[in-house]
């Protein structure tokens, strides 16, 4: 009896999952239609190791990043303008990469669990599905770190270039413009390109420093802004202030190599203590010991 009835619901299985695949694929291409297409023209590519997610995280920013509310989306684009990914993903974006890497991750977390054989698997997964939500918010992080050292670092150089050409008798428009085309490749030389494009776009010439400004909120960057504002608007030497403040920005970084160089004894304490003064002891002290041992 109990065979007849296993074998029963085998045969309804395999009548149902036909129309089960085929409902599946029809909900799955409604809702890719639902979606409207997205216009990447004139935005940056997206990264070869999210292509393979990317309409799935274009499907959870179309039902969830539109329902969150305006707060949180204003704090996600302010976060991926400092780190140079506005033009890449937006904030609706973002939350659904976040939501996909945590559905992939736990996923992830279960298989692994299933070939593991774990009983109680729920506390794994929930962990991986937290995991996947940090990812991203980790890999922006370090992004924007990396890119405000860049900018710091390249701000003297441009600075440099700004004194020549406004000595020269350009005004400060025109001066970005030739430190865009002869200064080198870097995040300092994109947000110069940014200000240009806001200007022809129609924009006041201080309101694009100042958006730069709000854009990056480094303090280097927001005092060279506001050193240029002032000058124009006072009708000092341009030229000199720029000076100034290249000047200012060489002293700050080389007191901050100092600072870092000063910090550099004390991080390598905690190494040395627990990693290579056990491994020199074990070293010299393990075989006096074997030879006492041996002797006594």
């Amino acid at each position: 009896m109990f065979s007849l009835d296993l074998a029963f619901y085998k045969y309804i299985v395999l009548l149902l999952l036909p129309f089960g695949l085929v409902t599946l694929y029809a909900s799955i291409k409604g809702i890719k239609e639902e979606i409207p297409e997205e216009e990447r023209e004139y935005l940056d590519p997206v990264p070869s190791n999210l292509r393979k997610i990317w309409p799935l995280v274009n499907i959870f920013a179309y039902y969830i990043g539109d329902r969150l509310p305006v707060e949180w989306l204003v704090k996600y684009q302010k976060k991926l303008n400092q780190a140079g990914l506005n033009y890449m993903m937006s904030p609706t974006q973002y939350v659904g990469l976040q939501v996909t890497a945590s559905l992939l991750m736990a996923l992830i977390a279960y298989g692994c669990c299933v070939m593991l054989e774990l009983g109680d698997s729920w506390m794994y997964i929930i962990g991986g599905a937290l995991l996947g939500w940090i990812m991203p918010m980790s890999s922006i992080s370090d992004i924007q770190k990396k890119r405000e050292k860049e900018l710091v670092r390249s701000l003297p150089i441009y600075l440099d270039f700004l004194t020549l050409s406004t000595q020269a008798g350009l005004n400060i428009t025109g001066a970005i413009t030739q430190a865009v085309d002869k200064g080198p490749e870097s995040p300092m030389k994109n947000e110069f390109k940014k200000y240009l494009r806001d200007l022809r776009a129609g924009v006041a010439r201080d309101e694009s420093l100042r958006m730069m400004s709000d854009r990056l909120d480094i303090a280097e960057i927001n005092a060279f802004v506001a050193a240029v504002i002032q000058a124009e608007r006072t009708g000092s030497s341009l030229g000199e202030t720029l000076m100034i403040q290249s000047d200012q920005r060489r002293i700050e970084r080389f007191q901050k190599a100092e600072k870092l160089a000063m910090q550099a004894p004390v991080k390598l304490i905690l190494p040395l203590v627990l990693f290579i003064f056990p491994s020199t002891f074990a070293v010299i002290f393990v075989p006096l010991g074997i030879k006492l041992m041996e002797v006594l």
